[in-house]
């Protein structure tokens, strides 16, 4: 696929990449970039969570910010603080070489009073999520008058969280805006109607791949176990892990509370993140997962989007999502940087149905384990 200088990445961001190990370009990298380099343009790119979105939009966005305008130029909307502080350090770390690109992340849940005051400091990139920029905007704490760029983040995800009157807000608003690029792993209606109310109707379309590909590094296991049994087929499975680390996806805050308390019952490294979480709490656990205190993680689908920690050895699926797209963005979450993965599904016979349904759809196979 090349290399990143082939696609006009310049050499001060490729001393960066190559200190992180990003050699290869992605698909969406080697479609995206040179064309976001080059052409000012809207853009709607479909391509799943873990295939490189960021570098995608990230690196020409970086390429093309003038340093020395101490304004803010670009605004990239995310679903939740998680992804948001991901995308923001991502940003950090490829601009380790290159002249001083500031980037400041804003999100609901944390002090509103500490993030006005960090944006008095030159600012060129803000990441947000959507109903904390409004809120910014509406204090009259942050400057949008310079603002070029507009990317929105795994839209859908937004969409489906109930952002869809902010989004269309803020795109209002932005009026001086030449290009919006906006990544989404589907195009459901409402998504379209973003495309065809704030976007140009010669805007790029760029598809990577089928809506739910996945991860052929992925091996997908289930055993099939009473509701009663889920507990304990858990601790089996871990204790062939040997310490390796994972997550385990739960559908409601309400079972991820119970399944972590009844797992540190049995003396497991288990935390949970959930909605209901103060920022404090949900900083605390996900900095214990990250240095390993904690071995295991359990997630609801939402809470979960943004976390990128390498060496995942395993997804599981406690509760089964509703969506096949869910399954995949839960699987994604191993098998990162070329590595192999397990997603194993534990299913009561009611559910295999659901279980043949995913292997149908996402055209994957479930080996059954015993």
């Amino acid at each position: 696929m090349g290399k990143f200088e082939e696609l006009g990445i310049t050499k001060d961001f490729i001393k960066g990449l190559n200190e992180l190990g990003i050699i290869t370009p992605t698909e969406i990298q080697a479609e995206v970039i040179p064309l976001l380099l080059t052409t000012k343009t809207d853009l709607v790119g479909q391509a799943q969570t873990g295939t490189g979105k960021t570098a995608a939009y990230g690196l020409p966005l970086l390429q093309n910010t003038d340093h020395k305008n101490n304004v803010i130029q670009s605004i990239i909307l995310c679903p939740t603080r998680e992804l948001g502080q991901q995308v923001a350090k991502q940003l950090f770390r490829f601009t380790k070489y290159t002249d001083k690109i500031f980037t400041e992340a804003v999100y609901g849940g944390a002090p509103i009073d500490k993030q006005i005051q960090n944006l008095k400091r030159p600012t060129h990139i803000v990441v947000a999520t959507p109903g904390r920029l409004i809120d910014l905007v509406n204090r009259k704490a942050v400057d949008l008058r310079n603002v070029k760029t507009i990317v929105l983040d795994e839209a859908d995800e937004m969409l489906s969280m109930g952002f869809k009157k902010e989004l269309d807000q803020i795109l209002s608003f932005i009026t001086k805006s030449e290009q919006t690029w906006l990544f989404s792993a589907t195009i459901p209606h409402g998504i379209k109607q973003i495309i065809n109310e704030h976007m140009n109707e010669d805007a790029y379309r760029i598809e990577v791949s089928n809506k739910n590909t996945v991860n052929k590094n992925i091996e997908h296991q289930y055993i099939v176990c009473d509701e009663i049994e889920k507990l304990q087929e858990i601790i089996n499975f871990l204790k062939k892990q040997e310490g390796n680390r994972g997550i385990v996806f739960c559908k409601t805050k309400a079972a991820t509370q119970k399944l972590t308390k009844q797992l540190q019952a049995k003396n497991i490294a288990a935390d949970c993140i959930h909605g209901d979480l103060l920022q404090k709490e949900r900083d605390k656990a996900m900095r214990a997962f990250k240095n390993e205190s904690v071995q295991l993680l359990v997630a609801t689908d939402i809470a979960a989007r943004g976390i990128d920690i390498e060496a995942l050895s395993y997804v599981l699926h406690y509760q089964l999502p509703d969506k096949e797209e869910y399954y995949t963005h839960r699987s994604g979450r191993t098998a990162r940087a070329g590595k192999r993965g397990i997603s194993l599904s534990l299913v009561t016979s009611t559910e295999l149905k659901q279980l043949r349904y995913f292997e149908k759809s996402l055209g994957i196979a479930f080996d059954q384990v015993k």
